[in-house]
């Protein structure tokens, strides 16, 4: 099944799947990934917008999804929260935005969804509309290095699969440098199981900086 049949079908349900998750750990992550940033936002992978509420006030966000039925929900957010989010139903492999459309873009669990063969395409996409200077942020599932969350998080992989065609195994930063990018923060925001990194195009890079796991 492809991604967007994927969640087409689940989007009436995901919020409700993902209920114990959100308030669980998710919440103040989500936050996080907004600190600091302004100007031109894009949310590539906005889903039924959990982001919503944590965009920077005064920002000119956009978000992007490829299922129509994500939208449907984020729209529905956005006009019970009255935040001014435009919301289009848009490849991340293939926008339409012009080069350095954005001061930042912001994909939170996208990667984890991305076949293996989809993510540097994915992100070369997001460097190309990213000004340079400006963070492209990837928040993304590891599987922990601890054996016994390990291996339930083994255990829970074809659930997580089934559900939303997802993988906890990305490993998102090994195509960073192929896609033009550089890693300027590497670190953990919750347990040793939900990693950030912040990358930036090489030429406005201060220095590569790899933090430390939180388990």
């Amino acid at each position: 099944m492809s991604k967007k049949k994927t969640y087409n079908r689940v989007a009436r349900l995901y919020d409700l799947f993902d209920l114990p998750f959100e308030y669980g750990r998710y919440r103040p992550i989500r936050r996080h990934m907004f600190n600091g940033l302004a100007g031109r936002i894009l949310d590539a992978g906005v889903g039924t917008g959990r982001n919503i509420p944590f965009y920077p006030e005064g920002s000119d966000v956009t978000g992007i999804d490829l299922s129509h039925a994500m939208l449907a929900r984020a729209e529905l957010r956005r006009d019970r929260l009255r935040k001014r989010v435009e919301l289009l139903e848009m490849n991340v492999l293939e926008t339409s935005f012009a080069d350095g459309h954005f001061d930042a873009t912001v994909a939170t669990f996208l990667f984890c969804v991305l076949e293996p063969e989809h993510q540097l395409p994915a992100l070369k996409e997001l460097a190309r509309i990213t000004r340079p200077g400006g963070e492209v942020r990837v928040l993304e599932y590891a599987y922990s290095k601890k054996p016994a969350k390990r291996l339930i998080m083994r255990l829970w992989a074809p659930w997580v699969r089934w559900v939303y065609g997802a993988a906890f195994d990305r490993d998102t930063e090994r195509y960073v440098a192929d896609a033009g990018l550089e890693v300027v923060e590497f670190r953990f925001l919750f347990q040793d199981i939900i990693k950030l990194l912040i990358l930036k195009h090489p030429e406005s890079a201060d220095s590569t900086v790899v933090w430390p796991s939180n388990p």
